[in-house]
């Protein structure tokens, strides 16, 4: 019998039924919260370290043990998982993966229906958090979304420099000085330098200074120095602050320099009626990034970069070689993206909103801004705790055990609560000192699970020095 090679043969059905029969026990353990995170077993590790396999084994084998990996990694998709910004893996936008992944659709060119789906996908998006998209396209994440837009910007402000450079042109970026990496790392890539980045000082709510803004642009444009762009921020990683677009948005408009949000983890916030005040002038941007991954709960990778005028990404990407053919100006998707090959990413989205409709989304982000706000307030009124002096604006909430502690003490509290597992917590350093940072953007998550971190805090902090809260 012809030996075909890469199929699963008479074990096909038999190893998708065994993928299903995984993907059912992991959606029910989803919902519940982990006593304990699972250290990696012995043989586990072994395995890990094996070198490359040469011969054939059994796909259910194969499966089981993929399962047994994933089961012993960390748990973002659980209710009490409130570390860094996670994703939570909502169900139907997984269902999305498998089935883009089955079908691989590449975007690079037309895919026909596809395409189409992309586009009302953006389409939806942009009205969900009031943008009036014209252009843009699903990306890996908020990292790819800003370095487009910074792409775009600089093209703008310096027509010709994807081709002839930037030579000896002085440049600026602006942006508060909380911004997310993934900006500096997008102005070193497109060889502007850092050193060009005007790290606004932000205020006792930790938002860009605006009129600090306009004084660097002023003295920056006396000097001669070309600004490519302002960054605002909606939702900063380490406390959730939303820079005031509306008045930045003045100043660019008075200076004509490109605006883009980088919204990748707050912006879907804009799509409640009651926070959209909160986000006023976001459709004078002229772009936008936001992270679907994170606010709006489909699995990775899910960013988006959106655009008011989509001939702006056009002349920065659009290029035609032998091998990527168009007609005339219309191009393919290709000539407005930075990726080529790219997979149907925005499919998990569209049927999230499909299934589900806005209105439940709205529901979930409204349950995450309400946890924050329960876990401030328990905070603030238990002695054992402190809180920032500002509110969360979002669905991030600092706390502090112990309110003479040290950053030491602060920094190990939070190695032994991760490595307790009932409820997993990142550090941060916010104001010179170090916080437990819990970030809610689960579905799943409830008030309970929010307020469960002061008492699990308590007990490993107690387990740590019988002191008490005073822990100098």
């Amino acid at each position: 019998m012809e030996n075909k090679p890469l199929r699963l043969g008479g074990k096909r059905d038999a190893a998708l039924k065994r993928a299903t029969e995984i993907v059912a026990a992991a959606w029910d353990e989803f919902y519940l919260p982990r006593e304990h995170e699972p250290l990696m077993e012995p043989a586990l590790a072994a395995t890990l370290h094996e070198g490359l396999p040469e011969k054939p084994s059994d796909p259910i084998d194969s499966l089981n043990l993929a399962a047994e990996v994933l089961d012993t990694s960390l748990a973002h998709s659980r209710p009490r998982f409130m570390a860094w910004i996670g994703s939570s893996g909502l169900e139907i936008g997984a269902l999305g993966d498998l089935l883009a992944h089955s079908y691989d659709i590449n975007l690079a060119i037309d895919s026909r229906a596809a395409s189409e789906l992309e586009r009302q996908t953006i389409r939806w998006l942009g009205e969900f958090v009031g943008y009036p998209v014209a252009g843009g396209a699903f990306t890996s994440g908020g990292t790819v979304s800003n370095i487009t837009a910074l792409a775009a910007a600089r093209e703008r402000a310096l027509p010709g420099s994807r081709k002839h450079g930037i030579a000896n042109v002085r440049v600026a970026i602006y942006c508060s000085a909380e911004v997310h990496y993934s900006v500096r790392r997008g102005v070193e890539l497109l060889g502007l330098g850092s050193d060009c980045i005007r790290a606004i000082p932000i205020d006792a709510n930790h938002k860009m200074q605006v009129a600090l803004l306009a004084e660097n642009l002023e003295r920056d444009v006396r000097e001669g120095i070309t600004p490519i762009a302002v960054i605002a921020t909606s939702g900063t990683t380490l406390t959730g602050a939303l820079d005031p677009i509306d008045e930045i948005a003045d100043i660019c408009q008075q200076y004509g320099v490109w605006l883009h949000v980088d919204g990748a983890y707050g912006l879907p916030a804009a799509g409640l009626p009651e926070k959209a005040g909160d986000f006023r002038g976001i459709a004078r941007a002229d772009s936008v990034s936001v992270d679907a991954h994170k606010w709006l709960f489909v699995p990775k990778a899910c960013g988006a970069i959106m655009v008011k005028d989509r001939s702006t990404l056009m002349a920065t990407f659009s290029h035609n070689e032998s091998y990527m053919l168009h007609e005339g100006q219309s191009g393919n998707a290709v000539d407005e993206t930075l990726e080529y090959s790219r997979p149907l990413r925005a499919l998990k989205l569209w049927l999230a909103f499909k299934t589900h409709g806005a209105e439940e989304f709205r529901q979930a982000i409204a349950a995450n801004l309400s946890q924050a706000q329960a876990l401030y307030d328990a905070a603030r009124e238990d002695p054992r705790f402190e809180v920032l002096p500002f509110r969360p604006e979002l669905s991030v909430s600092p706390v502090r055990y112990g309110k003479n502690s040290s950053d030491e003490f602060q920094s190990l509290l939070v190695q032994k609560l991760q490595e307790d597992g009932r409820v997993f917590v990142s550090a941060a350093e916010i104001e010179g000192r170090i916080w437990m940072r819990p970030c809610f953007t689960n579905f799943r998550t409830t008030e309970a699970d929010a307020l469960s971190l002061l008492e699990i805090a308590a007990d490993v902090a107690k387990s740590l020095d019988d002191t008490g809260s005073n822990h100098s």
